[in-house]
């Protein structure tokens, strides 16, 4: 699985690049702050939801601090997904780094 930055992912969303940018926080976690156009997919209902992912799609995967994104990551290139990105530091760093605006917590 790759990592990329929040300083790249924000370049590649800049440039238009085709991701998808999943959140596997919980929903209430997702109330707090996301990356605008981010699909949430809490990482405890991901094994019944991955029929409506596309195995082919370039996916980053967001978390809080990169850990739970990790876990979900390894578990979807063990189901044939091939294109998969970890974002590194989860959406804290991704707001400490790119949107200095968004609530942390």
């Amino acid at each position: 699985m790759d990592l990329i930055t929040p300083v790249e992912l924000k370049a590649r969303l800049d440039s238009n690049d085709e991701l998808v940018i999943l959140d596997v926080r919980e929903d209430w976690e997702c109330l707090i702050c996301t990356i605008k156009g981010s699909i949430n997919i809490s990482m405890s209902n991901i094994n019944i939801m991955l029929e409506q992912l596309s195995k082919e799609q370039e996916t980053v995967v967001v978390c809080h601090h990169g850990m739970r994104s990790s876990q979900v990551g390894f578990y979807l290139e063990q189901n044939g997904f091939t294109k998969i990105i970890n974002l590194e530091g989860g959406i804290d760093a991704w707001a400490k780094t790119v949107d200095s605006e968004m609530e942390q917590y």
